[in-house]
């Protein structure tokens, strides 16, 4: 953990917190991304206009910070610095952040959530890092096991996304835990993306009966048999290629599958890409067809540009954390902020709680007891 200073690590609010009755605050780790705070101050400016409901809490080195938001009129008033001496790296273990990431910006943005601040919290930061984090520090719903990384996938459907969970917030799950993803899945479905009774997929081999684990044949008997008290319609198993299909609205799957599959889509998007550019800069002609279909193109860019879907959410812990690609640049962080906005204005962590309380087990127990370092700390891809 790299540390930016050794000089006191909150900065006093420069007005009063806004009114709790009309406004919420969306917390924001500004120093944990590879491209650094000025990409992170830069989607803030990009969204803020669309926000007039949000104000926000930047985490980070002060005197770094305060240079940037200087340069950004439209976010005057609307900013708090919470200034943090330390940085998460993308080298650090989770289980070292946990023990000592006190005084680092993810550790306060999480702390923002915790404390009341702030609905939700957004950091580019190391994934493995922050799942422990906001394990340890905001602690599990009642009757979850394990959390899970929900991400958006671009896809046929109307709204032009699919939902995937989980995307490696844990690399094993058995029966119960796929349950308890296709729970919450088609719960962010229904407050995140407008939904009213999302078709919810499990992911396998094929689409027979008969094929898939000991364990998956049990998850599929689950989940179908929860979908009334879910709210969701289960369509039973989906293969790889329903994935950016528009006969399923939520994939449901393990984090050492969903990981693989997540990081697969973004290398062959990158790769299209490539071998348009190359086959439209390969003759005068083709750059002359490229002209010609600009138009065209921009939209396809747009449509198939990972930016738009950055942003994975955290689903079965006490507050809403949103996970933005370490990468990403501007037009991502805005993409995750916005993502945040969405879920902190529909009241989706309490809609959530009690979907998973609706679920429990008769006299079972509501607490939560607070994880090991050990047990946040591991199964986390990065």
């Amino acid at each position: 953990m790299a540390s930016a200073s050794d000089s006191s690590s909150a900065l006093e609010p420069a007005r009063a917190a806004p009114d709790a009755a009309t406004r919420f605050a969306i917390s924001v780790d500004a120093m944990g991304g590879d491209r650094g705070p000025a990409a992170v101050v830069a989607g803030l400016a990009l969204c803020a206009d669309t926000m007039p409901d949000a104000d926000f809490i930047l985490h980070g080195d002060e005197a770094e910070l305060g240079k940037l938001l200087a340069k950004q009129r439209g976010l005057m008033g609307r900013v708090l610095l919470r200034h943090a001496p330390r940085v998460v790296t993308m080298q650090d273990k989770p289980a070292q952040v946990m023990r000592h990431g006190e005084g680092t910006s993810m550790w306060s943005a999480i702390e923002s959530v915790r404390n009341g601040e702030a609905k939700v919290a957004v950091s580019c930061g190391n994934t493995g890092a922050l799942m422990a984090v906001a394990m340890i520090r905001l602690r599990k719903l009642p009757g979850i096991n394990r959390p899970a990384i929900a991400c958006l996938w671009p896809s046929r459907n109307p709204g032009g996304f699919n939902l995937m969970l989980d995307a490696g917030a844990d690399i094993k799950a058995d029966a119960a835990d796929l349950l308890q993803y296709a729970m919450m899945g088609a719960s962010y479905a229904r407050n995140g993306m407008g939904m009213r009774r999302p078709r919810v997929g499990l992911l396998n081999v094929g689409t027979e009966e008969h094929k898939g684990s000991a364990e998956l044949k049990q998850a599929h008997e689950l989940i179908g048999a929860a979908a009334m008290m879910g709210d969701y319609e289960y369509i039973g198993y989906v293969e790889g290629v329903d994935l950016p299909s528009d006969r399923v609205d939520v994939i449901v799957t393990d984090g050492f599958t969903g990981n693989v599959a997540l990081k697969t889509g973004e290398g062959t998007a990158r790769l299209i890409s490539d071998f348009l550019k190359d086959a439209f800069n390969a003759t005068v002609l083709s750059k002359f067809a490229a002209v010609l279909a600009m138009n065209s193109l921009r939209r396809l860019r747009t449509r198939m540009d990972p930016r738009r879907s950055n942003g994975g959410v955290f689903l079965g812990l006490n507050g809403i954390v949103v996970k933005s690609h370490g990468s990403a640049d501007a037009t991502g962080v805005e993409a995750a902020i916005a993502m945040a906005f969405q879920l902190a204005k529909s009241g989706f962590r309490e809609r959530l709680a009690a979907r998973v309380a609706s679920a429990l087990p008769q006299g079972q127990s509501a607490t939560t007891a607070e994880p090991t370092a050990t047990e946040a700390g591991t199964g986390q891809p990065e």
